[in-house]
């Protein structure tokens, strides 16, 4: 019988590792709840301070139009709009020069990825800096007054600003991807609002992202990395410059239509985000202690947290082991912690669901959570096997 006790301790062991990101998109939920939703209301624009916005494009013709036009409005007579068209082979140039637009072409096919082209952008603008740099994708729509607030809370408190990130589905969306857009909706919004309720960093969600001069010049933005972002924010964090929510703006991109560019979509974020769990978490870790920094600890938690759905399935794999246990060992440990996370977890989805996410998904919805599961599972197990490395342009379909 020792095998089964060492079985338990072991379950013990994982339930408890577990609960850590549990209790922190716990903590986080609650704390979003609370803030202000005065927060979010507009601000006029600063013509004093200079701004420069990059829009990092790649094959973008079907879209480059639409998101220049939802940006020019919101800058000034001195400010700098400028497109990086990166390894074109359509018409974004071209389309981007007719409404006026800066555009500057970067060709390098070896070194290829967004943060590539920011870098790049970057060194154009070294001859006539500005006080701060907003970076959005080019398939993105910036909501009115979100420039504004993002320049006076980059350049007030000198630390990055990343606008709230959110995804639209589909005209005629399904099951999978109402479940992506409140997925995205708690990453984004929910629990970046809830760290700034606690006065916290948050991680870079990939647009939308304002930065003082002197912060985007202290580190490397080069990357070929697959989540750039992620890594961008982390590093500016360890450099003294850590993210901070902008309720202020926002930032809105459309989920893909077709099943297959949704799930090649969704495949290159997750391996992502746990490329980057496994490459930065230590990184944070001995940051954090090194440099007696409260924050980073924070942000090193947040970045802990995997997908909801991995989540979701660490936590009931496990308990099903620790409900066989308890029925053969007469032992109630694991199953008691375990079944502690998935309450505590399911409460968490349940009060986001309820202040935020009822417009993405109703009540019978939800109940059909377990079918989106077994969708993302393939996801995963990819993960193990042929993990997605390099950087790869989503499909915008027609």
């Amino acid at each position: 019988m020792i095998y089964l006790q060492v079985l338990d301790a072991l379950l013990i062991g994982i339930f408890l590792v577990l609960s850590i990101p549990v209790l922190m998109l716990a903590i986080e939920v609650i704390a979003a709840t609370c803030v202000p939703q005065s927060l979010s209301t507009s601000q006029a624009p600063n013509h004093a301070l200079s701004v420069a916005v990059l829009i990092p494009a790649h094959d973008e013709e079907a879209c480059i139009e639409t998101t220049i036009q939802t940006v020019q409005p919101q800058l000034g007579q001195k400010d700098q709009l400028v497109v990086v068209a990166d390894n074109c082979t359509d018409k974004t140039a071209q389309m981007a020069r007719d409404l006026g637009t800066v555009v500057i072409e970067r060709v390098d096919t070896l070194k290829r990825g967004k943060g590539y082209a920011f870098e790049f952008g970057i060194g154009y603008l070294l001859d006539n800096p500005p006080d701060v740099v907003i970076c959005i994708d080019a398939d993105c729509h910036m909501s009115p007054g979100s420039i504004a607030g993002l320049v006076a809370q980059a350049h007030g408190t000198q630390r990055p600003a990343q606008a709230i990130y959110l995804m639209e589905t589909p005209s005629a969306p399904n099951l999978k991807s109402a479940v992506s857009a409140f997925a995205f909706k708690v990453k984004n919004l929910v629990r970046p609002l809830g760290l700034y309720g606690l006065g916290q960093p948050c991680l870079l969600t990939g647009t939308g992202m304002a930065f003082p001069w002197k912060a985007i010049r202290s580190i490397d933005l080069a990357t070929n990395s697959i989540v750039e972002d992620m890594k961008i924010g982390i590093d500016l964090a360890i450099a003294h410059h850590p993210p901070l929510l902008c309720p202020q703006a926002k930032v809105l991109g459309r989920l893909p239509s077709q099943q297959e560019v949704a799930s090649q979509q969704r495949t290159r974020w997750e391996h992502g985000h746990l490329q980057v769990i496994a490459s930065y978490l230590p990184v944070l870790l001995k940051a954090a202690f090194t440099q007696g920094r409260f924050d980073l600890l924070i942000l090193a938690v947040e970045l802990a947290i995997p997908p909801l759905t991995l989540l979701a399935l660490m936590l009931v794999a496990p308990w099903g082991l620790a409900m066989g246990l308890a029925w053969v060992h007469h032992t109630i440990w694991a199953l008691a912690v375990g079944s502690a996370n998935i309450l505590v977890f399911t409460v968490a989805l349940t009060v986001a669901w309820l202040r935020y996410g009822q417009e993405d998904l109703n009540l019978w919805d939800m109940v059909k959570l377990p079918v989106y599961l077994l969708w993302k599972l393939p996801i995963y197990l990819r993960f193990l096997t042929s993990p997605e490395r390099e950087w790869k342009r989503t499909s915008r379909g027609n």
